[in-house]
């Protein structure tokens, strides 16, 4: 293993550079304690630093180069400051910046105001949390040149993070995101931070900016009369903690859902996550609060969003009455047909209408929009690929909805990221349709499984720590690169996608053929029986990813597991072995 050593002399002089810098007693105390006391939380905090990807920062907070704290946020901050000064010349630029229920949010988000305000841009702050999809439709409704989240999804409560937008309300793509690196890597300490503020250009967001995405979001409706009649419909709802608290029970009255019970316990803000182990709906656990609610209260629908409000996980009732959670895939899959169906019904399916997904999301929805006759567009993972799509075709095609198994969904293209409050909506919609034609949203699901074969999509995911992983992470993916398996779960392996080397190789007879994608560490085997693997790294945790998509005719779940299993111990007993 080529693990790379940081000598401790280095990091103890790093250390000391900070302390000679302008910094808080707080930070002070804290970098010194590390230095007498625990010299492996000081590796950890300096051994490297935080590095400034393609969509900002994320990280563990505390002191230190490698952490998420006041100093690391501020130097960002001047960095992407001097960008948008370089791009906006003379010009008056703005900035919009929202933030989430983490501890430490709140602070943080008024800390990278007043960099931006020092550095001579207006700033629109919102004054409490606000979901992720409204800092995106507030950049473009108010016309600013960027937008900031300080935000670290649904990771744990260590963490926090701060996202870049440009002025589409999209995260940043190339050629803006090598362009603020740049900068932010030029930026040479803490001393050449401006913390000092001008309060006269730090202004809040206009009460009516939030009201015009609570009316747009509401126009999304294609069964109005399905809505109307769904007064006797219940919706339990959880925030999980975090910002969907101030906007999702808002939307869906305003649409028309009177009866939505709130899990109180998790209706308070808290940075701690005091009620689950992870504030993420893709893990059954931080559901449990809200389906033991629907079934008190004997709810119809289950909605929870993670902290930032830009993913929403769902359960539902089976023809049996019995509750049971959507994975990202089925969602997604859902949230499209419906869409389409209602469009082609009523009339309104565009002819230049498309969906978009990311290539690591179920072939299902290529399958339904190829029945609509609509194009469906595959990206790389991640949403702002999606929004890149979007801005690219504006003007000649347009965006219907979309979105990646990482439940994460998108309506309509006035928001350019997943939006939870949207989705939400949509699948209350979903739900009262559903309920005004006797039918469930399993039940659709099953006629899609019927129309288009059995889809059976999975994740795995390793977590590897440290100053280690990221060398172990890079091993295990040079491995797939240059040993491909030949065959996985009984079916032969015909075709190899290498996306960071931009070719697609027909292992049968070598040829190869260009991808048309970004470059990215994404490895994807595809079988002879349609099924598809995929192996990436993590953009933003120390994690490897397995996505397993497996097709067959029969609709077999348990053969399904089986087999997913199979295929997995197979990846990581010949490739992988430290995972064993």
């Amino acid at each position: 293993m080529n693990t790379r050593v940081i000598p401790e002399d280095y990091i103890v002089e790093k250390a000391h550079r900070w302390l000679s810098a302008p910094i808080d007693e707080s930070t002070r105390r804290e970098i010194e304690y590390m230095l007498t006391h625990d010299s492996a939380a000081l590796v950890d905090a300096f051994y490297t630093d935080l590095d400034f990807g393609t969509g900002g920062l994320r990280g563990i907070m505390g002191a230190g180069s490698n952490r998420i704290n006041r100093y690391t946020i501020g130097m960002a901050t001047q960095g992407l400051a001097q960008y948008i000064r370089s791009q906006r010349g003379k010009g008056e630029a703005s900035v919009a910046i929202a933030f989430d229920s983490r501890n430490q949010s709140p602070q943080l988000a008024r800390v990278t105001a007043e960099v931006l305000s020092a550095n001579g841009i207006k700033v629109y702050l919102f004054d409490e949390l606000r979901p992720t999809p409204l800092l995106s439709f507030t950049v473009r409704e108010l016309g600013c040149t960027a937008g900031i989240v300080i935000t670290a999804s649904h990771n744990p409560p260590a963490y926090n993070g701060y996202k870049v937008y440009w002025s589409d309300g999209a995260q940043v793509v190339p050629p803006h995101d090598k362009g603020i690196i740049a900068e932010v890597r030029a930026v040479q300490g803490i001393e050449s931070v401006r913390f000092d503020a001008q309060a006269s250009r730090i202004v809040p967001v206009p009460p009516e900016v939030e009201a015009a995405y609570c009316r747009r979001a509401v126009q999304l409706i294609q069964a109005p009369d399905a809505v109307k009649e769904a007064g006797a419909l219940k919706i339990v709802y959880t925030p999980i903690h975090g910002a969907g608290i101030t906007m999702v029970p808002k939307v869906l009255a305003a649409a028309g859902f009177s009866r939505v019970h709130v899990v109180e316990e998790q209706a308070v803000p808290d940075g701690n996550f005091s009620t689950v182990v992870s504030p993420n709906p893709e893990e059954r656990a931080a559901m449990d609060m809200a389906l033991a609610l629907a079934e008190q209260e004997g709810a119809q629908l289950v909605l929870g969003t993670d902290p930032d409000t830009d993913r929403v996980g769902v359960g539902a009732r089976d023809r049996e009455g019995k509750l049971r959670l959507l994975n990202g895939n089925q969602a997604g899959s859902l949230l499209v047909y419906f869409q389409l169906m209602l469009r082609a019904a009523n009339g309104t399916l565009p002819a230049n209408g498309f969906v978009a997904k990311t290539i690591v999301t179920t072939d299902l929805v290529t399958d339904i929009a190829r029945h609509y006759g609509v194009k469906c567009y595959d990206t790389l993972t991640g949403f702002k690929y999606i929004a890149a799509v979007i801005r690219e075709k504006e003007g000649s095609e347009i965006f219907l909805c979309g979105g990646e198994e990482s439940y994460g969904y998108l309506v309509g293209d006035f928001v350019r990221d997943k939006d939870g409050v949207i989705s939400a909506l949509a699948f209350a919609e979903m739900s009262a349709w559903c309920a005004a034609h006797r039918t469930t949203l399993w039940d659709l699901l099953e006629q899609l499984y019927e129309n288009f074969g059995f889809y059976y999509d999975a994740l795995y995911t390793e977590t590897i720590e440290g100053q280690q992983g990221a060398a172990r992470i890079r091993e295990m993916m040079e491995a797939f690169r240059h040993n491909p398996p030949r065959s996985l779960g009984g079916s032969e392996v015909i075709r190899l996608s290498d996306v960071a080397e931009g070719i697609q190789t027909d292992l049968r007879t070598g040829a190869t053929t260009p991808l048309g994608l970004p470059s990215s560490n994404v490895l994807q085997f595809f079988l002879e029986d349609g099924s598809r693997v995929s192996v990436r790294p993590s953009g933003t945790e120390p994690k490897i990813k397995f996505y397993f998509s497996l097709r067959s005719a029969s609709a077999d779940e348990d053969a399904a597991k089986a087999r997913t299993e199979a295929i997995r111990m197979v990846l990581c007993e010949a490739q992988a072995p430290h995972l064993r």
